[in-house]
């Protein structure tokens, strides 16, 4: 990935290369001299601005994420696994947020069926319980 290849999501977005902006650090955690010495860890910032699309998904983008969108990874001990992971990471962030919203539910009544098996359930509870009185309680 040389900057200059677009990102484009399965959901449709297209984020330019050259709007893509890396930046990369020492790694926390163990690893001994190679994470002391190594920029492993990577962290990817897009501008919310330069993505391209429909505009309602950009508009969904833009209310999520007004400041633009950061993601970092650190998990490997290589920087160019960890910068694949950053934009596998970019490429879900988008589409999820992107995506319309999930319909509403409709409410609906239980079927008839679900409803007798309640009760032949409550019926049953009620005669065990009942079951259980034995001749030592005293029927008040």
């Amino acid at each position: 990935m040389d900057g200059t290849d677009d990102l484009r999501t399965p959901g449709g977005l297209v984020v330019p290369g050259q709007s893509l902006r890396w930046s990369f650090s020492r790694a926390q955690g163990a690893g001994g001299q190679h994470v002391n010495k190594t920029a492993t860890k990577v962290t990817l910032e897009i501008d919310i601005d330069a993505i391209q699309g429909k505009p309602t998904a950009l508009e969904r983008l833009r209310h999520a994420h007004p400041d633009g969108v950061r993601v970092t990874s650190q998990t490997t001990r290589s920087q160019w696994r960890n910068r694949i992971e950053c934009l596998d990471k970019l490429t879900e962030l988008l589409d999820t947020t992107a995506r319309p919203p999930s319909a509403p539910r409709r409410a609906s009544r239980p079927t008839r069926g679900s409803v007798e098996r309640r009760l032949t359930a409550k019926r049953k509870t009620g005669e065990k319980k009942v079951g259980r009185r034995g001749a030592s309680t005293p029927d008040w």
